[in-house]
């Protein structure tokens, strides 16, 4: 396909491909991030010669919805295909209902989960994402293509602000220059206009890229996929641990920049048996010690073939409270979509145990 996405450019990259005056950018970027408009031809503001190059030259919608599951407690997957036939996931969940606070009418919250990478080159042994290796990097439109269907699915607002994490299928900081591109499309006040406070990025710990992303002080939120609180059981869980272990990682953490009204989440994935236990929280908190932080215990999500199992309620309780005592933040994270394909990359090796069938 000869044609660009359009969700590939910032403003000022658009202005410098000929697409000028500044307005004109800013009159696309309404009609697409705000309107949620996939035909050039109906953005009646510009005029016929524009629109004739625009569709000549662009294509909006860089993706293809395949499936889409929807849970009980309201959580939706979806599966989109991309122009070269790879399909991938993103995450669509409910944190809050419709309420009344303090007599006044809140509206609904929701988080996006989007992918970064077709498949992932990390490895993961926990991660059925996985299991198919690493195909290819998302270009910036595939990352924030996501983001922008979910609002224009759900017929959201254009000023509805959602919560996005990058920790979908992939490792975000394997795909550096396109992941901070998307983030600074999403963020754009004339499009998306979704504040970085609001975005959070999770890594499995590239600390060098740890130390780039902070330097560009993008004012997004940092989350690490720890897991582990000792080198040898990390490194069975994450192999990447072999080359950036868990202190070259919290260096990395240490050097930041973090909103003081903010802390570095860190996702501890809770596996029976593994690092379950009150003396791996009493490593985790040694470990955190003089970092602003969260803890989000997550239950692991089994699946089929998997050889680690799904701790307890007591025993999650249990590691919260001993962290809580000891003055660190620490939530649960409810799990959402058990009754769907939950597990990341899931939805994904479904369709393609399906094309293996025919």
């Amino acid at each position: 396909m000869n044609k660009k996405f359009f969700m590939d450019y910032l403003p000022e990259d658009l202005l410098k491909m000929g697409i000028e005056p500044k307005f004109r950018t800013k009159q696309l970027y309404n009609w697409i991030y705000r309107k949620y408009e996939e035909d050039f031809e109906k953005m009646n503001n510009l005029p016929k010669n524009l629109r004739k190059k625009l569709k000549e030259e662009f294509v909006i919608n860089p993706f293809e919805l395949i499936n889409k599951e929807i849970s009980n407690d309201a959580t939706e997957k979806f599966l989109f295909k991309l122009n070269d036939n790879h399909t991938v996931e993103t995450v669509l969940i409910k944190m809050k209902d419709e309420r009344i606070e303090n007599g006044k009418k809140k509206e609904a919250k929701w988080t996006v989960c989007v992918s970064t990478q077709v498949g992932c080159k990390v490895g993961c042994a926990f991660c059925l994402t996985a299991k198919g290796g690493f195909v290819r990097n998302l270009s910036p439109a595939e990352i924030v293509a996501q983001v922008w269907f979910m609002k224009k699915e759900k017929n959201f607002d254009e000023n509805k602000a959602l919560n996005i994490v990058y920790m979908g299928m992939g490792e975000p900081l394997d795909n550096y220059d396109n992941i901070v591109k998307a983030i600074k499309i999403i963020e754009n006040q004339d499009g998306l206009n979704i504040s970085p406070r609001r975005q959070t990025l999770s890594t499995s710990g590239i600390a060098p890229k740890i130390k780039k992303l902070g330097k560009e002080n993008l004012g997004i939120n940092l989350a690490i996929s720890l897991h582990a609180v000792d080198d040898k059981l990390r490194e069975e869980l994450i192999p990447l641990n072999k080359a950036y272990n868990i202190q070259s990682v919290i260096d990395a953490i240490k050097e930041f920049p973090i909103d003081k009204r903010k802390k570095v989440m860190f996702e501890y994935l809770v596996i029976k048996n593994k690092n379950d236990d009150i003396s791996a929280a009493k490593k985790l908190v040694k470990l955190l010690n003089s970092i602003p932080s969260k803890v989000n215990l997550i239950y692991f999500n089994p699946y089929p073939g998997s050889p680690y199992e799904r701790p307890d309620e007591e025993t999650m309780k249990k590691f919260q409270k001993y962290l809580l005592d000891k003055g660190i933040t620490c939530t649960i994270r409810e799990s959402k979509g058990m009754d769907i394909s939950a597990a990341c990359g899931q939805l994904r090796e479904k369709e393609i145990g399906k094309r293996d069938e025919k």
